[in-house]
């Protein structure tokens, strides 16, 4: 984090990142920065952690879960674990033991507590919590007298208060139903505590935030409204209404939220809140009664790194940026020397089913990302490209077959919407076979990623890394909600008939 400040800025734009992180956890860590924990699900590593020193400016620094080790599904080696993994979970820093917790539930069985001296790691596992001992999307609050709280549920909400070290359940107690204020559902959780009184933030799914206070950890609850339907800042965006408050260091509350904006994803948005004479907060909306598209800034801007930059693989290890579908099989791949290199972890015709399959989240509205690639080690059989990947896909790759080598866009790689399992491996729709001698080819995807835009992606290639040719008609990704994460960039590779060849990333471009 740059500590050289500027002047204050005088507003800020929503979105805050554009960028796929859902579910925020916010909350000040004890060198006064913001801290802000989100979902990436079946994506290793989980629980990715931002950080900011004014609130709008966020950078990636790590993930709160290293390995995505809860059974051999995650693994892609007996099933597969899609739309499981870290979701809605929690993350506070202890001052009196100098610790960071993050608690989530994971499969809807089982609560994993990891903790960690550093914010940026090494995050460890500190305890599991009996089987079926669900925090549902859950929220952790640390009170006054370090007594640790974690609010959960859906429909029906709890609170438990935990063991003093925070890795057990001593009580847990129902505090409150959906069916309170008429309906059939909250969820999103989070527990705050001020002048006194103890806050709940939760939601009715699509489109209702409620604020719920009492003077107990316990209740009795009173609740109120925050927003309701509130227009996203984002045209064809869905309502924010799941999030966190926060209080900035100059004393003013903001709502963190997250609009539903596909293909990119579920897409950070901010905006203040005051407290009236109640003790409830309220929503300042724009002019118009929406989410504001721009607020006053928080704070003096603090500086951070462009989301939009080229990685060159310099160091030994992969940067916060990459997350891989499932875990990876660490044996398959190696970081190093200006190169990754991905060797083919999995025999299949069925890049759903493929292990390694490293991701990257697109950014912005018109995402563009350009793979720099030396392919001249794969093996018969083999199959590598860059894909738009989610559970309708497609992509630009070459399959190797027998001595041939040629240059793929495959279309409609596809999952079905329950339990995930593949229905289509894609249709080849464009095909170049004058490949360069030297193996070495610069691949493009060109996203349309807006909530309002065509969805289109188009796929193009280039021998020198200036000349583009695209390959193909646009693919139409999917806007659909099921999945919950949005469109990433995906590069993939992996065997169809025997397990040995390999190829070597040079760089990577998020543009």
């Amino acid at each position: 984090m740059s500590t050289q400040y500027a002047n204050r800025l005088d507003s800020f734009q929503n979105p805050v990142v554009y960028e796929d992180f859902a579910d925020n956890d916010v909350s000040v860590g004890p060198d006064g920065l913001y801290y802000f924990s989100a979902s990436n699900m079946h994506y290793s590593p989980g629980a990715p952690i931002l950080r900011s020193g004014d609130l709008v400016n966020w950078e990636l620094i790590g993930h709160s879960v290293p390995s995505l080790n809860f059974d051999e599904r995650y693994n892609l080696t007996n099933g597969h674990a899609y739309r499981g993994g870290t979701w809605a979970s929690t993350m506070r820093f202890r001052e009196s033991n100098g610790l960071w917790y993050w608690i989530g539930c994971i499969d809807f069985w089982y609560t994993y507590i990891y903790t960690a001296k550093d914010i940026a790691g090494p995050w460890t596992r500190a305890a599991v919590l009996p089987g079926g001992t669900c925090y549902y999307d859950c929220g952790l609050l640390i009170d006054d007298d370090d007594t640790m709280y974690v609010v959960y549920g859906s429909t029906d909400v709890s609170v438990a208060q935990l063991s003093e070290d925070g890795l057990s359940q001593v009580e847990s107690k129902h505090i409150f139903s959906a069916s309170d204020v008429g309906k059939d559902g909250i969820e999103g959780n989070r527990m705050y505590k001020k002048d006194g009184f103890y806050y709940i933030l939760d939601d009715h799914p699509g489109d209702i935030t409620y604020i719920w206070k009492s003077d107990s950890p316990w209740g009795p609850y009173e609740s109120k409204i925050l927003v309701d339907n509130v227009k996203s800042p984002l045209a064809n965006g869905g309502a924010p209404h799941q999030g966190s408050l926060i209080q900035a260091s100059t004393g003013d509350w903001y709502y963190m939220s997250f609009t539903w904006a596909y293909p990119n994803g579920r897409i950070p948005v901010l905006a203040p809140v005051v407290w009236e004479d109640d003790g409830f907060p309220s929503f300042v909306a724009d002019g118009a009664g929406g989410w504001g598209s721009s607020y006053p800034a928080p704070l003096p801007l603090v500086l951070v790194q462009s989301w939009t930059r080229t990685d060159t693989f310099d160091g030994t290890s992969l940067s916060p940026g990459w997350e891989w579908n499932h875990n990876p099989d660490e044996t398959k791949y190696k970081v190093g020397n200006g190169s990754l290199v991905l060797s083919t972890a999995t025999i299949t015709d069925d890049l759903f089913a493929a292990r390694n399959t490293l991701t990257h989240r697109v950014h912005g509205e018109f995402p563009i990302g350009t793979l720099r690639v030396d392919f001249s080690t794969m093996a018969d059989g083999d199959r590598f490209g860059l894909a738009a990947f989610r559970d309708r896909t497609a992509y630009i790759g070459i399959y190797r077959d027998g001595t041939e080598y040629a240059l793929h866009v495959v279309h409609n790689l596809t999952q079905e919407e329950s339990a995930w399992n593949t229905t289509s491996n894609g249709t080849i729709v464009a095909t170049e076979t004058n490949i360069p001698s030297d193996k070495i080819l610069w691949l493009r995807a060109s996203l349309d990623a807006r909530a309002s835009g065509t969805y289109a992606a188009n796929f193009s290639y280039s021998t020198d890394g200036q000349k583009f040719t695209q390959l193909g008609e646009p693919y139409t990704m999917y806007n659909g909600w099921s999945y919950f994460m949005g469109y990433r960039f995906g590069i993939f590779n992996y065997a169809t008939k025997e397990l040995g060849g390999s190829v070597r990333a040079l760089s990577f471009t998020s543009a």
